[in-house]
């Protein structure tokens, strides 16, 4: 029923351009019968005025520094952002955090169960078993050379002999040395490059993976915010495979897509405003950080990226932003309080006040933003009288008496 009524309504409002002030009515003789409200006006007494705390502000002209307008979207800082992922084949088994969530850097976000870690464990075992037994290996033969040495001297052994012992004793040393850095390999791969204990665990049962030090970890490489998660248990994980994520989104990037023409106004470290639809009426401040070097021929824009601080979180990737980038020179043009912009069936409209206590509802077009204002492009004129706070009241009580009209 509402939607209805504002058809002919906003018809109506678009009927308002820039025209010259009407002429005003004769006033009614005493005693008369107050005239109905028009379409798209509003009456307030003086007393409902005062409790509505209706304030004016009068359409000026202001000198500003020239902006153009560009759209985008939001994306993580790709400076800040890390992914996580298996550095072997395996299976996960568990699965310790879920997009959203904040996490800080070597935290475990997941466990994976692979055959990798069973193999080097024996490969580590097996190096163990084989130092032992080269160990014995040395000590017998250095025991075996100083049995000859001995015999050398009471002329019962020959110097070949000895020799021989003592190249034995030499090749027993050398081949300790490669084992003890094959122990060292096969220890380093488990605990730094697995991230799980060289030993197995106390009371371990073959074909038992529940146990964390059978599992191996996949880990936070930074803090931040999990973005993206692309795994869930009993997934089957490979290296290369990006599993989480994660961006610090202190830091945010703006994609503009900036048209052809307007590219020889651009300069990096240029200031610019950002402005997202969940916080209309707030620019968020930033940098112009590139330029891209390559035209897109289907829209013919370059895409330029734009630097967004972001401490409290208040700007999400993907969001579809709006940037004014100040090009340079300075332009007059008419300004109004943002406050005094309401919506209306798609379009802009502001309050301006006729007679005492009567309200017009007119179509604007709107332009750049600067310092709380909004530029008027067309729909008002210099010394209108606009209502400032207090416009949504207006708005309200105008869809109100339309609809109790219908």
């Amino acid at each position: 029923m509402i939607r209805l009524a504002l058809i002919p309504l906003a018809l109506a409002l678009l009927a308002c351009g820039p025209k010259s002030p009407e002429p005003a009515k004769p006033a009614e003789t005493k005693g008369a019968k107050e005239a109905k409200p028009e379409p798209g006006e509003v009456h307030l007494s003086a007393e409902l005025q005062k409790t509505a705390g209706i304030q004016l502000v009068d359409v000026e002209k202001r000198n500003v520094p020239t902006t153009f307008r560009v759209n985008g979207r939001l994306v993580a800082d790709e400076e800040k952002t890390h992914k996580a992922g298996a550095v072997i084949d395996g299976r996960i088994v568990k699965i310790y955090f879920n997009v959203g969530d904040r996490v800080q850097k070597g935290q475990v976000l997941a466990r994976l169960h692979s055959h990798d870690i069973h193999e080097s464990r024996s490969d580590y075992q097996k190096a163990k078993v084989e130092l032992s037994r080269l160990k014995t290996q040395l000590s017998f033969a250095q025991k075996n050379r100083d049995r000859i040495k001995r015999l050398l001297d009471l002329k019962a052994a020959s110097q070949e002999q000895l020799d021989h012992a003592d190249n034995e004793l030499k090749n027993t040393a050398s081949t300790i040395e490669s084992a003890q850095l094959e122990l060292a390999r096969t220890r380093q791969h488990l605990e730094e490059f697995l991230e799980v204990a060289a030993e197995d665990p106390p009371g371990h049962k073959q074909g038992e993976f529940d146990h964390d030090d059978d599992t191996a970890p996949i880990k936070a490489p930074s803090s931040g915010v999990i973005i993206s998660r692309s795994v869930s248990a009993g997934s089957v994980a490979k290296p290369g495979d990006d599993l989480f994520v994660i961006s610090d989104l202190s830091s945010i990037w703006m994609l503009a897509a900036v048209p052809e023409e307007n590219l020889g106004r651009l300069k990096t470290g240029m200031n610019t405003q950002v402005f997202v639809r969940a916080f209309e009426d707030k620019p968020f401040p930033g940098r112009l950080s590139r330029i891209g070097d390559q035209l897109d021929p289907a829209t013919r824009t370059v895409q330029a990226r734009i630097v967004l601080s972001n401490p409290r979180g208040d700007l999400k990737p993907e969001m579809y932003a709006a940037a004014e980038i100040v090009s340079g020179g300075t332009g007059e043009a008419l300004y109004v309080p943002q406050e005094s912009i309401q919506e209306l069936n798609g379009h802009n409209i502001v309050f301006v006040a006729g007679e005492p206590g009567k309200f017009k509802a007119r179509a604007v077009e709107t332009g750049s933003r600067a310092a709380g204002a909004i530029a008027i492009l067309s729909g008002l004129a210099p010394g209108d009288k606009v209502v400032t706070r207090g416009a949504f009241l207006l708005k309200s009580e105008m869809l109100k008496s339309t609809l109790t009209e219908e």
